[in-house]
């Protein structure tokens, strides 16, 4: 009998047809996104400390190459779980591709849920700056990784991670051609990208998905 933990059951958010609605209707080149991928949305697995751990092994390497090493780390902790992370030293996670310093990222992870430092029910209470700010105490966990959790596993509505490279990569290609995604980190670029964000919002987390999807359809679960 395997000891895998039953995955949960997959969250769809309440707010996404409202929020289709409101894109289609302020943003033109947004609706034509969305009607280009009919029956599709978020779904959240709700396994918090699984998302965080995919979040850290998927950094700074593509969706294919972390799908692999994911796919080797839960062979290696099947129940993927604290307690079961902590059980693995980190020679064991590097056997399966992960990087040294990642390895450690994982461990600590393991450990601020552990102890209790980090507790699912207060997260799913807190604001999305606290949430943040709780997220990036753990080693390894940036701005960029605590918004994929606000995204992926909280459900959050309104979450705009406007220094990840898809979202601008697809700026760029729907809203100003000729810019590149570098260019839109910082000055009139940063500007720009903020403008359309504040088009998105209430429903900013919702574009972002879509956004990513016209850049690759199939989405990433966490």
């Amino acid at each position: 009998m395997s000891d895998k933990a039953p995955a949960p059951a997959a969250q769809v958010p309440g707010f996404w047809a409202s929020a289709k609605r409101r894109l289609r209707a302020v943003d033109p080149i947004m609706a034509g996104i969305i009607a280009a991928h009919p029956r599709m949305r978020l779904v959240s697995r709700g396994d918090g400390f699984a998302t965080l751990a995919r979040s850290i092994v998927g950094q700074q390497i593509s969706v294919k190459a972390a799908d692999a090493v994911w796919a080797r780390v839960l062979a290696r902790c099947p129940a993927m779980t604290p307690q079961d992370m902590l059980r693995r030293r980190p020679a064991t996670l590097r056997a399966c591709g992960v990087s040294e310093k990642k390895a450690l990222y994982l461990l600590d992870l393991a450990r601020h849920f552990a102890d209790g430092r980090i507790d699912l029910r207060t997260l799913a209470r807190s604001s999305d700056e606290e949430v943040i700010a709780a997220l990036t105490d753990i080693h390894g966990i940036g701005r960029w990784t605590a918004e994929m959790f606000l995204i992926f596993n909280l459900l959050r509505p309104d979450v705009f991670p406007r220094d990840d490279l898809g979202l601008l990569k697809a700026i760029s290609r729907h809203y100003l051609p000729g810019e590149r995604s570098a260019d839109l980190l910082r000055g009139p670029g940063r500007a720009k990208v903020e403008q359309l964000g504040a088009r998105w919002a209430p429903y900013r987390s919702v574009a972002t998905w879509y956004l990513w999807r016209s850049l690759d359809p199939v989405p990433v679960e966490y």
